[in-house]
């Protein structure tokens, strides 16, 4: 019989919020917020009603009744991945409110397995996961938003992927309109990415259609399957490493571990904080690019090159993300850097302090410095891409879901 798990606070070190701020509204009054007020970038009209979800069977309730009568439907957790339009959206906006953890093993030769809700706040698992000694979840300290968006991005951060924890997602299928558990094979994730986040846009992953800004599956739940331990994997990234002052492929204690992480992440402005504005951002606004042999070629010599690895291409049974042959991964921050988009770049205001900028700590951030609206983040955007296509050849994807465009 599954246990619900709550680590000792008194054991977790200090929480990173979910949101910048808490929300000025309180749905369970009948008040709206906007998506200004449910992003982490601050930016965005109003909507058209918005639920908090408190039990699984109103989340599907919801989503089925906004399928049944056509009306768009986005499904919000953190709001850290989301361009929201100033038009606003036009439909239900949908927040899991559920935070649970669920303990159904911890014998099976060292490893321990356990399901979490979707709306649980991505690094409150991670707190409990480090203080109840649930392995491999430290390098993924301070990534903003919730659960459920987990396994739809792949997230991953200092050499770690979510893909290397999860065992299996349950999900409420729109387009069989029932609920279904789709095993890590299934899921078919890849750097950034997975069949949950492809059928936005690709009709055939979807069943038929595409289905807008939430894909056909509603994550419901994850379920993770991990070794029992105190020590880190071995560190895989060199600046993490670096911070730890150890060996690459040294195990450390994973409470180091993730004091390193925030330490840089917060160095980075990619912790959320609400002074800061380098941190009202969606944190890394592009993906590193991926590129044929060719198209590296073409790059300056001293350009990253890092391999490209795919879940989705893992032997059955393991975890291991082989190595694609002939293609090659480099850094969208270096792109943009040497274009010539340095930190802080901001677009030409006359007379105004820029409403929006790359951040002052990393320039792979697009940050609103407190006056921003939806069109000042897109011009800024659109700039950076013609930029650095001009300079490389390279055109960078951004990673946010953009809602309402």
């Amino acid at each position: 019989m599954p246990a619900s798990i709550h680590a000792d606070p008194a054991d977790w070190p200090a929480p990173v919020p979910a949101l910048a701020r808490p929300l000025g509204t309180d749905a369970s009054r009948g008040s709206t917020p906007s998506l200004a007020e449910l992003t982490t970038l601050r930016v965005g009209g109003s909507v058209g009603s918005y639920v908090e979800a408190r039990t699984e069977a109103e989340l599907i309730d919801t989503v089925r009744q906004a399928d049944a009568d056509g009306t768009p439907l986005l499904v919000i957790g953190g709001g850290s991945n989301i361009l929201a339009a100033d038009m606003g959206f036009a439909g239900v906006v949908v927040r899991d409110a559920r935070q649970q953890v669920a303990l159904s093993a911890d014998d099976r030769c060292g490893g321990v397995e356990f399901t979490v809700t979707a709306g649980t706040t991505w690094d409150d698992l991670v707190r409990e996961a480090i203080a109840s000694q649930w392995g491999g979840f430290a390098p993924l300290s301070g990534i903003p938003g919730t659960v459920g968006a987990a396994p739809v991005q792949n997230i991953g951060a200092y050499g770690a992927e979510v893909a290397e924890l999860l065992a299996s997602v349950r999900a409420w299928d729109r387009a069989a309109g029932q609920p279904v558990q789709l095993p890590l094979a299934r899921l078919h994730l890849s750097y950034r990415d997975s069949d949950l986040k492809r059928s936005l846009t690709d009709a055939v992953v979807g069943g038929g259609r595409t289905w807008g800004p939430t894909g056909r599956w509603v994550v419901l739940s994850v379920t993770f399957s991990v070794r029992a331990a105190s020590l880190s994997a071995p560190i895989a990234y060199a600046q993490l490493a670096s911070t730890l002052g150890v060996e690459v492929g040294e195990r450390v204690d994973a409470r180091a571990v993730r004091d390193a992480v925030l330490e840089l992440r917060r160095s980075k402005g990619m912790v959320l904080e609400s002074a800061d504005h380098d941190t009202w951002s969606a944190g890394s606004f592009f993906t590193n690019p991926i590129l044929s042999q060719d198209q590296a070629n073409a790059l300056p010599a001293d350009a990253p090159r890092f391999p490209v690895t795919d879940h989705s291409l893992a032997v059955a049974g393991t975890r291991r993300a082989p190595v694609v042959e002939g293609l090659v991964k480099t850094s969208a921050a270096w792109l943009i850097d040497h274009a010539g988009f340095g930190k802080g770049f901001a677009l030409p205001t006359p007379g105004t302090e820029p409403a929006a900028s790359l951040s002052t700590k990393h320039v792979l951030a697009l940050t609103n410095r407190g006056h921003a609206r939806a069109a000042d983040l897109t011009a800024l955007r659109d700039a950076v891409v013609a930029g650095v296509h001009e300079r490389f050849g390279v055109t960078l994807v951004p990673e946010p879901v953009h809602v309402g465009f």
